[in-house]
């Protein structure tokens, strides 16, 4: 069981990742590459994947020696360049305590390279850049778009939850066995952990690969980021041609048509009266479905002499993405 005892300051600061971390699905995906069962759903994906890592990759394997990962192999940051690079943000000092932790007990001495990232070398941080791009490419760039796509549904849906019935109930909801008593979130876990943030606030992250218990980062003077496992249980196969040419069935799969159709609307603003003709349905339905959007933040009302006014946020905006037919004739 993870119990993570939240503070005021740590539930005012609950968020959900808005945009998909490559190295967080490849960490994912590379735990349930070796994560032995499941034979019938997973065995040819996995027998597969393995084939295909390049030998760059096989560095990644040698700063997880025994299952335990260094704390700087935990990046979320959305984009790869920026992802690749993050690592070389850590202290030294905590470099070398993350790799001797790892490397505690183990009865084989590290390899060369991994001697001389303990030292600092240049190299050596070449060759763990090299592994992950690597392996990102071989088992990750290919589901990507799904990936992206899968992520945006659940941001929604989380979205939605917290809108309509609360944050405590979304973080109860979030995984099986999940439950809020009090102040304290607990979680199933694979063993007894206590998890403190003492205000730096809580990042909820899915992971499409992972179908495990949720996984927990709590790094010094970071916010703790929780990911838990959001897929359909099955490897993701990458999007056929049909699938890629009309990404906004995915969104309207979770907000429903009309919704969908009023966020795409939404760039530009409009009253109620308006929506309600462009979408062929009643002021009063208008009003409704702007009002659940709205509390899901993903539209903001202003009220102008006798009329009301819509239009999309940010957050509305970065849902829709390459769904929006004005972002992506722009590119």
């Amino acid at each position: 069981m993870i119990r993570i005892h939240l503070t005021a300051a740590d539930l005012a600061g609950v968020r959900f990742a808005p945009r998909a971390a490559p190295l967080l699905e490849l960490n994912a995906t590379l735990m349930k590459l070796l994560t032995p069962g499941d034979e019938l759903l997973y065995g040819r994906w996995r027998r597969r994947s393995l084939h295909s890592l390049p030998a760059a990759a096989e560095a990644l394997g040698d700063l997880v020696p025994a299952g335990l990962a260094p704390g700087f192999l935990d990046v979320f940051d959305d984009s790869l360049p920026d992802a690749l690079d993050a690592a070389r943000e850590w202290r030294p000092d905590r470099v070398r305590s993350e790799i001797e932790r790892v490397y505690a007990g183990h009865p084989a001495p590290p390899p060369l390279w991994v001697r001389e990232l303990h030292r600092g070398e240049a190299g050596a941080w070449r060759v763990l850049r090299r592994a992950q791009h690597s392996a990102f490419d071989s088992v990750v760039r290919p589901v990507w778009p799904v990936v992206r796509d899968l992520h945006q549904r659940e941001f929604t849906r989380h979205a939605l939850a917290v809108a309509e019935h609360g944050l405590g109930t979304a973080l109860a909801g979030l995984v099986p066995g999940a439950r809020l008593r009090g102040s304290v979130w607990e979680l199933p876990g694979a063993r007894e952990r206590d998890v403190e943030p003492g205000g730096r606030g809580l990042v909820l992250r899915p992971t499409f690969h992972w179908n495990g218990h949720p996984l927990v980062s709590d790094l010094p003077g970071r916010p703790v980021h929780v990911t838990y496992p959001a897929g359909p249980g099955l490897p993701l196969t990458p999007p056929g041609p049909d699938e890629e040419d009309r990404p906004e069935e995915a969104l309207a799969r979770v907000l429903g048509r009309t919704r969908c159709e009023m966020l795409i609307l939404l760039a530009e603003e409009h009253t109620t009266s308006g929506l309600a003709r462009r979408l062929g349905v009643s002021n009063a339905t208008a009003s409704a479905h702007a009002a659940a959007l709205r509390g899901a933040g993903l539209v903001t009302t202003v009220r102008a002499g006798r009329a009301v006014l819509h239009r999309r946020t940010a957050v509305g905006t970065l849902l829709v993405g390459r769904h929006d037919p004005v972002r992506g004739a722009s590119g």
